[in-house]
């Protein structure tokens, strides 16, 4: 049995329009979503079968392929609840999300600069990547973030609650070479609510990380 399944769309292919179009969304989700998942789940075979026979000698290529596909999952999986055809503005108390607006301009001094640095970042990953808010638990903040290749510059206790997908394929088909444009309109369809929702969890979470015994 598979470890890891596919994850319904919260939406159907056009809710993101015009910022997204339909096709990207279905190639996005169905195609490479999906390999994502079927990759984690073969690389998980792989390893058992290592283990059973003592074979190691494809272990470094098999760990960077299982952090490779597992990021990839869990980071789509994350992307697609955090957008919403009713979303973008700024996080608003008015709009019930008052905890996680007041949590991004004490960690980035305002908003408007926490957007800056979260555009940045997404905007300038070296080849492939994210752009990614994250609630960091050794200081209760939150930090920005670059992924590289669904590998890692990230602190490691750090959980993801905004993602912006700045591979190509989350928006050739619509923006070409403008990584910047596709970028800058993410923002029209920030699901706050569910950044929100996130940011309490992690907050919740945040004593599991064991930094001694």
């Amino acid at each position: 049995m598979a470890t890891y399944t596919l994850p319904e769309l919260p939406y159907d292919y056009a809710a993101l329009e015009p910022v997204i179009n339909p096709q990207i969304i279905e190639l996005h989700h169905d195609k490479h979503h999906a390999a994502y998942v079927k990759g984690a789940n073969d690389t998980l075979e792989q390893l058992e079968e290592a283990r059973d026979k003592e074979a190691w000698g494809a272990i470094n290529g098999l760990q960077k392929s299982l952090a490779f596909h597992l990021s990839g999952h869990i980071l789509h999986s994350i992307y697609w609840h955090n957008m919403t055809g009713d979303g973008g503005g700024e996080p608003l108390a008015a709009d019930g999300v008052g905890e996680l607006a007041d949590a991004i301009t004490e960690s980035f001094g305002s908003y408007a600069g926490f957007k800056s640095q979260l555009t940045k970042a997404a905007a300038t990953t070296q080849g492939s990547g994210w752009g990614v808010l994250a609630y960091e638990p050794v200081s209760g903040k939150l930090i920005v973030e670059q992924v590289y290749d669904h590998q890692g510059n990230v602190g490691q206790g750090s959980v993801p609650i905004l993602v912006f997908d700045a591979w190509e394929h989350a928006f050739y088909l619509q923006y070409k070479n403008q990584k910047v444009d596709f970028i800058e309109a993410m923002w029209q369809v920030v699901n706050w609510q569910d950044v929100a929702k996130r940011y309490a969890a992690a907050k919740e979470r945040a004593d599991v990380l064991l930094l001694a015994p």
